[in-house]
């Protein structure tokens, strides 16, 4: 198996293979948990207006997302693991609209095979992945607004090599490593109330969620559904 890591908007494009999306703050730990509080699916859209559109045609039963961190207008949820764990999710389709993971995901266009990452979903991930046995694995780090480069999406990144390739690296070291840096600090600043300290929290559980996220192409939408491990 070929594994290739890569970052932002210009990687997934790039990206071939078995693809993952990783998003640590906060777009997969959020449909993790979305999927924890029952969750049917969510559909991924790159702009809120078309989560909107779906939640108005009847295809979609609520709007989760951001722009620039903020609750878009008329959304029911802001990209929040916070949020979405006391939300009563049970049978909900969900239209998920981010900067960075949902954009991602709608650009990985040349991928055979899409899951969407987190530090919560790593090695569950990892574990599909090992099972599916592609030749070739394209992990992207989409940073800030697919943009800019950062820590949490990196460390990920490398975390997940790593259990590809039958390392065993310390989950609580990766965990200091996200703290460090200037993305989770903005969790502390009470200029940006819309970085709950909780979500933070919720997706610096590493290995906390036993399925992986998997995302397919259902009635020209882009579905992700979880895939749990074998028993």
């Amino acid at each position: 198996m070929r594994i290739l890591v890569d970052s932002l908007i210009e990687g997934a494009r790039r990206a071939r293979g078995t693809v993952v999306i990783i998003d640590v703050f906060r777009a997969f730990t959020t449909e993790a948990v979305a999927f924890q509080r029952g969750a049917k699916k969510v559909i991924l859209v790159g702009s809120p207006e078309e989560a909107l559109r779906l939640r108005n045609d009847g295809i979609a039963d609520l709007c989760v997302g951001e722009v620039q961190g903020i609750r878009p207008i008329g959304f029911d949820y802001n990209n929040s693991p916070f949020e979405m764990s006391q939300a009563d999710l049970d049978g909900a389709v969900i239209a998920h609209s981010t900067m960075a993971g949902t954009v991602g995901v709608t650009t990985a266009v040349n991928a055979d095979e899409i899951y969407v990452g987190s530090l919560v979903i790593a090695r569950s991930t990892v574990e599909a992945i090992l099972r599916d046995g592609p030749h070739l694995v394209t992990i992207v780090a989409m940073g800030d607004g697919g943009k800019v480069r950062t820590d949490e999406d990196e460390q990920c990144a490398l975390y997940m090599r790593n259990l590809l390739e039958g390392r065993c690296p310390d989950p609580d070291a990766v965990r200091s490593l996200v703290m460090a840096c200037d993305q989770a600090a903005k969790y502390d600043d009470p200029a940006q109330p819309h970085f709950r300290p909780e979500d933070r929290k919720a997706a610096l559980k590493i290995d906390s969620v036993p399925f992986a996220i998997k995302v397919s192409r259902e009635d020209g939408m882009l579905v992700s559904r979880p895939v749990r491990a074998l028993p």
